[in-house]
C-alpha cells in the first residue's frame, strides 16, 4: 500500500472519528457534574445590603437569615393566597408568599407530539417536583432591620386586581412598623414578559436605606436536561456587552463568600445586561432597566443544592416623606426567535430585510438574541436561521423551507462550486498525460511531482480547487445542525407523512418495513434503531452513491474500496441525526449531482452514469501475479 492510499484511509478514518466524537461521544468525553441528590432542599439565600451596591453610604454587613427548612417553607407557601395567570401563551399562578412567580405553564407547547400530552411546565413552587421560580425583594441598609423590608418569605396583601392578564395587572402591598409602604405592581404581556414595578413610600421620620434584588432560583438540576455538550444549559449573562455562560458543573468552582454562606460570583454593569437560566428550548431571565447600574450575581448553595441567578440593584436612600420606584422584567417562556428579536428591539441587517423593525415605544434589551445558543459558528447560524425563519413564514412548511434554504445556499456558493467542478473536469482531461508521467518516472516521485506541477501550470488547472465545496460545506453543515437542534421553531415541526418532528430522527424503520409489518420500530437511541434505519437515511446513502457514479471508479483498488463503502457508512452514521438535517443533506446531494452533470457536459464530457453503475456491480478482474524476481 503506497503513501497516497495510506493518507486517504487515514483521512477518512479521522473524518469519521471527528463526526462520531462531535455528535455521539460528547457527553462521555465532557460529562456534566451532578451535585449530591440527597442534599437538603431548603429556602434560597437572599443577598444582604452590603452585597447589593454602594450608590449610597454602604450599610454594615448583616448576617443572612438562616434558611428555613423545606417542609416549613412548603407549608407557608401552600397556605398563602394565589393570583391566577391567564394569557394567550401562559397559565399558572403567583404566590403571595414572597410575591413569587412560581407556577407557570406554556399553553402553546406540549411535552410530546401526543395531542393529550400535558403543557410544558416551566416554573414550579417549593414542595412540588423540582422547584424553579422567580422572587423579588429588598435588603435592609443602615437604620433598618431585616424584618423591616419584604423578603422572599414575606406574605403580601392583594391590594387590587384579580386574574393577571395582559390587560389586567395586579397590585400587592406590604407595610412595616417604621412608616414604609411597599407596593408591587405585576404586569404581563401577550408573550412571555413580566414587568415587576416596586414602589416604596417613606412616611416615617428617618431616612430609609435599602436595595432591591431579583432572583431566579432553581432547586437541583432540571429533570429534562438534554445533557449534550453541543447544547448549552445553565447560566446565561450579559453585562456591558460581554456575554457569559456557565454550565451547572461550573457553579461548584465559584468563589466562596463567607458573608452570604454560599459560592458567589458577581459581575457589575453600568449600561446594559441581563441574567438567568436557559434550558434547551426555554429560559427564565431577569432584565433590569437598561442604562442603569446593577450587579449580576451567580450563586450556588451546596448544602441546599440551590442555583441562583441574581440582579442586585445599588443601595438607595429614601428621605422621610419621599418615595422611590424600581422596575425589573422577567422573561419566562420559550426561546422563540421572533419574540426575542422584538424584545431586543434593535434588529440587525438581516432581520430588518425580513421585516423586523424597532419599536420606539418598547425598551431595548441589548443583545437579548444571544440568549439563544448560536454556538461557535454564530456568524453562520444567525443569518442561516433568519433566512430559514423567513422562508418558513412564507411557505408554511419547515421541511420545504429547509429544501428552499438549501437552494439558497447552493446558489450563493455556485461561483466557487463552478470553478471547482470545472477544475475537476479539466483534471479528468489530464488523466492520460498524468498516467504517462507515472510510467515515465516510475519510482522517481520528486521528478514526477515537479513535472505534474509544470503540467498543472501549463494547462491552468488548480488541483486544490476541488476541495473548495467541501471546505465551504463543513461550517454550513455544522451551523445548520446547530440551528435544527437548538432553535425551538424546529421542535415538533412537521414535514409530511410520518415526519412529524424535524428536530428528531426519522421514525420509520427497516425493522417493520417502514410500518408495513404489525410491530413497532425500535426505540430511538437503541442499537437496533442504529441498525434498522429509516427511509431518509437510505435516501441519503443512495444520493451519495449516485453522486459518486458521475465519475468512473478509481483505478487503485484501495481507493476503490474506500469510495465504495463511504456512502453506506455515512448512511448509518447519520441515521440518528435530526431528520431536518438529513433532508438538507439529501437536497444538497441532489443539487450537487445536477450541477456536476451539467458542468461536465458543458465541457464536452458526458458522464456515463449507467456504465459506471454497471461496472461497480461487475466482476472484478483478477489481480495479475507479480513477476518473479530474478536470482
Amino acid at each position: 500500500m503506497d503513501d497516497q492510499n495510506k493518507n486517504l484511509i487515514l483521512a477518512t478514518a479521522l473524518s469519521l472519528g471527528v463526526i462520531l466524537v462531535w455528535f455521539v461521544g460528547g457527553p462521555m468525553l465532557f460529562p456534566q457534574w451532578f451535585p449530591d441528590p440527597n442534599a437538603q432542599q431548603s429556602e434560597l439565600a437572599a443577598p444582604d445590603a452590603a452585597a447589593l451596591g454602594t450608590s449610597a453610604p454602604a450599610a454594615p454587613a448583616t448576617t443572612p437569615t438562616p434558611a428555613a427548612p423545606a417542609d416549613t417553607a412548603s407549608a407557608a407557601a401552600s397556605d398563602a393566597p394565589r393570583i391566577q395567570i391567564d394569557t394567550p401563551k401562559l397559565s399558572g399562578s403567583i404566590s403571595t408568599y414572597g410575591g413569587r412567580i412560581d407556577d407557570l405553564s406554556l399553553k402553546t407547547y406540549r411535552e410530546t407530539l401526543d395531542v393529550d400530552s400535558p403543557e410544558v411546565k416551566l416554573l414550579s413552587p417549593v414542595g412540588e417536583g423540582t422547584p424553579y421560580y422567580a422572587v423579588f425583594g429588598w435588603a435592609n441598609g443602615a437604620g433598618l432591620d431585616a424584618a423591616d423590608v419584604p423578603s422572599a418569605t414575606t406574605v403580601w396583601a392583594i391590594k387590587s386586581g384579580g386574574t393577571l392578564t395582559p390587560d389586567s395587572p395586579v397590585v400587592l402591598e406590604w407595610k412595616n412598623t417604621k412608616g414604609l409602604t411597599f407596593t408591587r405592581t405585576i404586569a404581563v404581556d401577550a408573550d412571555f414578559m413580566f414587568t415587576v414595578t416596586d414602589d416604596v413610600k417613606n412616611a416615617g421620620t428617618a431616612d430609609a436605606n435599602l436595595s432591591k434584588y431579583g432572583i431566579v432560583a432553581r432547586h437541583g438540576l432540571p429533570d429534562n436536561m438534554v445533557n449534550i455538550y453541543v447544547v448549552h444549559e445553565g447560566l446565561i449573562r450579559r453585562t456591558d456587552g460581554i456575554y457569559h455562560e456557565a454550565n451547572y458543573s461550573e457553579f461548584a468552582d465559584l468563589p466562596v463568600n463567607e458573608a452570604e454562606q454560599a459560592l458567589v460570583e458577581t459581575a457589575p454593569a453600568t449600561t446594559d445586561g441581563w441574567i438567568g437560566f436557559t434550558d434547551h428550548y426555554w429560559m427564565a431571565t431577569l432584565i433590569p432597566q437598561q442604562g442603569e447600574a446593577f450587579t449580576a450575581a451567580s450563586k450556588f448553595l451546596p448544602s441546599a443544592n440551590i442555583y441562583q441567578a441574581e440582579l442586585r440593584m445599588p443601595l438607595v436612600t429614601i428621605p422621610a416623606g419621599q418615595s422611590t420606584s424600581s422596575t425589573t422584567r422577567l422573561f419566562a417562556g420559550a426561546k422563540e426567535w421572533a419574540t426575542i428579536q422584538r424584545y431586543e428591539n434593535s434588529p440587525s441587517l438581516l432581520p430588518r430585510l425580513f421585516g423586523a423593525r424597532a419599536n420606539p415605544d418598547q425598551p431595548v434589551i441589548a443583545g437579548f438574541i444571544d440568549s439563544i445558543d448560536w454556538g461557535w459558528f454564530y456568524f453562520f447560524t444567525k443569518p442561516i436561521f433568519a433566512v430559514l425563519h423567513w422562508l418558513n413564514a412564507h411557505i408554511g412548511n419547515m421541511g420545504l423551507a429547509i429544501i428552499a434554504l438549501t437552494f439558497v445556499l447552493k446558489t450563493l456558493v455556485l461561483p466557487l462550486a463552478y470553478k471547482s467542478y470545472v477544475s475537476m473536469a479539466r483534471m479528468k482531461e489530464l488523466q492520460p498525460e498524468m498516467e504517462a508521467l507515472k510510467e515515465r518516472f516510475g519510482d522517481d516521485r520528486a521528478g514526477m511531482q515537479k513535472e505534474m506541477m509544470n503540467l498543472y501550470k501549463t494547462k491552468k488547472v488548480n488541483p486544490a480547487a476541488g476541495c473548495l465545496p467541501i471546505l465551504i460545506q463543513i461550517p454550513i453543515f455544522f451551523a445548520l445542525y446547530k440551528v435544527i437542534f437548538v432553535t425551538i421553531e424546529l421542535r415538533h415541526a412537521p414535514f409530511f407523512g410520518w415526519l412529524k418532528d424535524l428536530s428528531a430522527p426519522d421514525t420509520s424503520s427497516l425493522f417493520n418495513l417502514f410500518g408495513l409489518l404489525p410491530w413497532s420500530a425500535p426505540a430511538q437511541g437503541s442499537i437496533l434503531a442504529l441498525i434498522f434505519i429509516g427511509i431518509l437515511p437510505i435516501l441519503l446513502g443512495v444520493s451519495m452513491w449516485l453522486q459518486q457514479k458521475l465519475n468512473p471508479a478509481p483505478t487503485d483498488p484501495v481507493q476503490q474500496q474506500v469510495f465504495a463503502w463511504m456512502p453506506w457508512i455515512f448512511m448509518f452514521m447519520l441515521g440518528s441525526f435530526a431528520s431536518g438535517l438529513v433532508v438538507y443533506w439529501i437536497t444538497n446531494n441532489t443539487i450537487t449531482f445536477v450541477q456536476q452533470y451539467l458542468i461536465m457536459r458543458s465541457h464536452g464530457h458526458t458522464p456515463d452514469i449507467f456504465g459506471n453503475i454497471r461496472s461497480s456491480f461487475g466482476k472484478k478482474p483478477a489481480t495479475p501475479p507479480a513477476p518473479a524476481k530474478k536470482k
